[in-house]
């Protein structure tokens, strides 16, 4: 029984594909405000179920603090500015035996397409200090 246990561990989690390279030299740190854009399918059929794209509006929110699903708070923190990647996230670290809001089923993994475009006041484009 430990044997399986151990093995089903491991493939418990988020992995990350590069999908378009990012700086390289700016990373997130618990606590900073990103703004990312990202589409969010279901890994058993590809159904998108949100998109930040389709309402033209990066999200923003603070990195590791639990304000977004678990999968997210480990797999942004590997990216850096301006990094495109595909999160593969697996129920766990996911939306887990509850699932989320009628589009995403019960222990469900997922796939996020992400895109980090700034972290706290600086932007992926080389911009800093942007005034809104």
């Amino acid at each position: 029984i430990h044997s399986t246990y151990c093995r089903a561990e491991l493939t418990m989690g988020v992995t990350k594909e590069t999908l378009k390279e990012g700086d390289a030299k700016t990373f997130p740190s618990k606590g900073d405000k990103l703004s990312m854009h990202y589409t969010g399918t279901l890994a058993s059929n590809g159904k998108k179920f949100d998109s930040s794209y389709d309402r033209n509006k990066p999200f923003e929110f603070v990195i590791g603090r639990g304000d977004v699903i678990k999968g997210w708070d480990e797999g942004v923190m590997e990216m850096s500015l301006g990094e495109k990647a595909m999160l593969n996230i697996t129920s766990d670290y996911g939306y887990g035996s509850q699932g989320a809001g009628g589009v995403i089923p019960p222990n469900a993994d997922l796939k996020f397409e992400v895109e980090l475009l700034k972290i706290g006041s600086v932007s992926a484009d080389g911009g800093c200090c942007v005034i809104s």
